[in-house]
């Protein structure tokens, strides 16, 4: 069968030719042949240039998602070649020396639009987020599991945005072994249980590894450590915390939604050596229980905020920007003279600029003066193309205040 050709007018060549991964239904003037959906496409002028070559899908907004803008097959070698080398990114990066579990394959930024691989000890984890990439995930997964030599490649396809693809949630095994109930990892010399099941994401926040260290440094470097109390707000299971107790803090009080996480971060607490308290572990609204605690007139040296994505459109902005003040001005409120703030945001639609106005708004409405000591950023395993600044997403402010 012959390859289906898309035609891009003049006005819309630009985007390509910078090699943004994604063109959009406006932009596509005429299709020759019939592509299904996930095939592969060519895209040309209407001078009949040669553009790029990607997956196509009539259902989604996106219809043609990037893979190479080289004149070439997209085969199995093609899907080998690249996955190769989004893997040895992070070899030479030292990524896989300093832990047993981190992002392997990062979509768009790895240039395999739709693709999200994370490692755990043994087991990998896929997301195939597009249609593109659910009709070839099984070969995929054999290709990972030669590439890696893991044990099996576990799916957790899960998200909401494939519902803009036309595509049903989907888990299950792939390939190889079924991973067991809590796979445990080390990072950093720290040790966690994480259920690549039925955790958030794929079971564990692996973008904020060397921000969870950062803030343990931190408390390790100061004398009064073993004075601080530290709290660790949508606390998961226990990442921060972990770091927190290692770096010499005397108690972090955790605060969840979910009950089976907070379960979860009382074992990784266990797991590293350190005493779990009751009152160490708050399930509830964070909103909630911090107006809780600011009513109480209670105070921290440290807070953590890690809140889950308040934006999920650009549409969404403005309310996700007025509970992202409302959180930050609740911390700057419960925050002691001198301490600590580490404030977070994974909405990309809300970018450094942006958030750095809400914090600042939050910290004039708190009455406090307040300094930026860091920027944070997603690890280095978490890699952002250059032509596709929408990989930045995770962003962040260590702040102290007075």
């Amino acid at each position: 069968m012959s390859e289906a050709v898309v035609t891009i007018p003049p006005q819309r060549l630009k985007s390509i030719e910078r090699r943004h991964p994604w063109v959009f239904s406006g932009a596509v003037k005429h299709v020759e042949g019939s592509p299904q959906g996930g095939d592969i496409v060519a895209l040309r002028s209407e001078r009949g240039d040669f553009l790029a070559r990607g997956y196509w899908n009539a259902r989604s907004a996106i219809r043609v998602r990037l893979l190479t803008w080289n004149d070439e097959s997209v085969d199995t070698a093609f899907w080998e070649r690249q996955m190769r080398q989004a893997i040895a990114v992070r070899a030479n990066q030292g990524v896989t020396a300093g832990s047993t579990a981190y992002r392997l394959i990062h979509a768009e930024n790895d240039y395999l639009p739709g693709l999200i691989v994370d490692r755990y000890g043994d087991w990998l984890v896929m997301q195939a987020l597009t249609l593109g990439i659910e009709t070839r995930k099984h070969e995929l997964a054999e290709i990972l599991l030669g590439a890696t030599g893991a044990a099996g490649v576990y799916e957790r396809s899960d998200v909401d945005i494939r519902q803009k693809e036309g595509l049903p949630p989907h888990t299950g095994l792939l390939v190889g072994q079924e991973p067991p109930e809590q796979v445990e990892i080390d990072e950093n010399g720290r040790r966690f249980l994480v259920d690549v099941r039925h955790g958030h994401k794929t079971g564990f926040y692996l973008d904020q590894r060397e921000n969870r260290a950062i803030i343990g440094d931190w408390l390790r470097g100061d004398d009064h450590a073993q004075e601080r109390e530290v709290l660790n707000t949508f606390a998961y299971t226990g990442g921060f915390a972990v770091y927190a107790l290692a770096g010499l803090a005397r108690r972090v009080v955790n605060v969840d939604s979910s009950a089976d996480a907070l379960a979860l971060a009382r074992q990784n607490v266990a797991l590293n050596g350190f005493a779990v308290e009751d009152e160490g572990f708050v399930e509830g609204d964070v909103f909630q229980v911090m107006r809780y605690y600011r009513d109480m007139g209670r105070t921290f040296d440290m807070i953590i905020l890690d809140p889950p994505k308040f934006a999920q459109t650009p549409q969404q902005v403005d309310k996700a920007a007025r509970g992202y003040k409302d959180i930050n001005l609740l911390a700057f409120k419960l925050l002691k003279p001198g301490g600590i703030l580490a404030t977070f945001s994974c909405s990309g639609a809300i970018d450094e600029s942006l958030f750095q106005k809400i914090v600042f708004g939050a910290l004039v409405d708190a009455g406090r003066d307040g300094q930026i000591l860091r920027r944070l950023a997603q690890g280095p395993d978490h890699p952002v193309a250059l032509t596709f600044p929408e990989g930045a997403y995770l962003k962040g402010f260590l702040c102290q205040v007075w």
